[in-house]
């Protein structure tokens, strides 16, 4: 009898997570990645790096050869390989294992390894969370719904950046650091998004009352996107209520109402339950 679980065997662990020994080898890969990240972050602390950073490096690279061995596994196990290699996990996986072997020509590309925390996602499909996935798959679809709205809203702010930091371009000038438009439609953006790092700054008494309007006009444009993808949700939701309350179900001759039911008699009286919106 053959010891080694056969191909299909195996594919059915790597790829599933319905039985006790897909979840353990998933369950596995979580460690290793939850500790392959922690030992990116901990080498990139300066004293930490100065006293354990060969130890840290073997770690690093023990990592990223298991997945690099795991990555080619799942390449053989593939039945649809192209689908495996250009679909969103396969892609994740190959950049999770990139930066390392990057990190032997270009410096220090060793920490976007931290890429791996996306490999996380497994859990998901790992603790079977329908509530999660179903939350998960409501947001994907207000976004998308959303997006001639925020493509709109984009091109919008995008316009006022051009148009305000030619304006401030043409008002201050290089003596007060706009030296070109584009530093300029730096300078709108940070300031439009609130956030004003200080590097520029208006210099002039004009200048300072347009840049006190982009200010206020951050605020106020600052919660668009929001709006609009809780408004979707909102309508989203409301559509999941509607199709929930079409599923309810009663019982003609006691009132009974039931939800979502398995049975075709009242649970009470034993009557032909009926739907409540037929």
């Amino acid at each position: 009898m053959n010891p080694f679980p056969s191909k299909k065997r195996l594919a059915h662990i790597v790829y599933e997570s319905d039985d006790r020994a897909s979840k353990n080898f998933d369950l596995v890969l979580l460690i290793l990645i939850l500790m392959s990240v922690t030992v990116v972050i901990l080498d990139s602390v300066e004293e930490i790096h100065r006293d354990y950073g060969r130890f840290l490096y073997g770690l690093e690279w023990t990592f990223t050869l298991v997945f690099t061995v795991e990555y080619f596994i799942r390449i053989w196990l593939s039945n649809d390989k192209p689908g495996y290699l250009f679909g969103f996990y396969g892609l994740v996986d190959f950049l999770a294992i990139l930066p390392s072997y990057l990190s032997l020509f270009l410096f220090q590309t060793q920490y976007l390894t931290v890429i791996r925390a996306l490999r996380f996602l497994r859990i998901l499909r790992i603790l079977k969370l329908p509530h999660y996935i179903s939350e998960a798959s409501a947001l994907k679809n207000a976004l998308k719904h959303s997006q001639p709205k925020i493509q709109v809203f984009v091109g919008s702010v995008l316009t006022i950046v051009l148009v305000m930091g030619s304006v401030m371009y043409i008002i201050e000038g290089p003596e007060s650091g706009f030296t070109s438009i584009p530093r300029s439609m730096y300078w709108a953006i940070v300031t439009l998004t609130t956030v004003g790092y200080g590097d520029i700054a208006p210099t002039s008494d004009f200048g300072q009352f347009v840049a006190a309007l982009i200010m206020l006009l951050g605020y106020a444009i600052i919660a668009i996107p929001t709006g609009i993808v809780s408004s979707e949700m909102t309508a989203a939701r409301f559509d999941q209520i509607k199709t929930q309350q079409k599923e309810l179900f009663f019982c003609p001759n006691c009132g009974l109402h039931v939800q979502n039911a398995d049975a075709e008699y009242c649970r009470k009286c034993g009557t032909k339950l009926a739907p409540l919106n037929p």
